[in-house]
């Protein structure tokens, strides 16, 4: 099912409109630009989907590359994970 509060803010960046319970009826558009069809929002979940976990893959790359970098200076995974609040590394 389409998330189109995501795809909306994704990829109408700044565009005036409300939503009520992720129903493509009850979209309202307030703005200049062309309202989106339910189509072209179907469309574009998939990448937005993507681009979400891109986004949660790079947040923890970069968190196991400070970690891995922290251990490389001689701190130990109980060092770390005190500095941090980590719960697993």
């Amino acid at each position: 099912m389409t998330d189109y509060v995501a795809v909306l803010q994704a990829n109408y960046f700044g565009a005036q409109w409300t939503l009520s319970g992720n129903d493509y009826d009850t979209l309202v558009w307030h703005d200049d630009t062309p309202k989106p069809t339910q189509a072209e929002l179907d469309a574009a979940w998939p990448a937005v989907q993507q681009a979400q976990a891109d986004a949660v893959a790079a947040k923890e790359a970069a968190r196991q590359s400070a970690i891995d970098k922290l251990a490389a200076l001689g701190l130990t995974v109980d060092e770390i994970s005190a500095a941090f609040g980590l719960e697993n590394n």
